[in-house]
């Protein structure tokens, strides 16, 4: 198909938003799955330190 060059500008614009449009979702999946990352590692870190704190020792009478 040939395009005139006003028509392959208007394309080249277009992919250059829609190129733009995905870089913005990527690096929003990309934080997305950071941020739930650390979450889990410390919640991780939280349950393990909580298995290792000597349990309290309940006194009978």
């Amino acid at each position: 198909m040939n395009l005139t060059p006003q028509q392959r500008k208007d394309r080249d614009a277009q992919r250059q938003q829609e190129a733009s449009q995905a870089m913005k979702e990527h690096r929003a999946n990309e934080k997305a799955f950071y941020d739930n990352f650390q979450r889990l590692k410390a919640e991780r870190h939280a349950r393990e330190a909580a298995e290792h704190r000597p349990q309290a020792q309940s006194v009978s009478k």
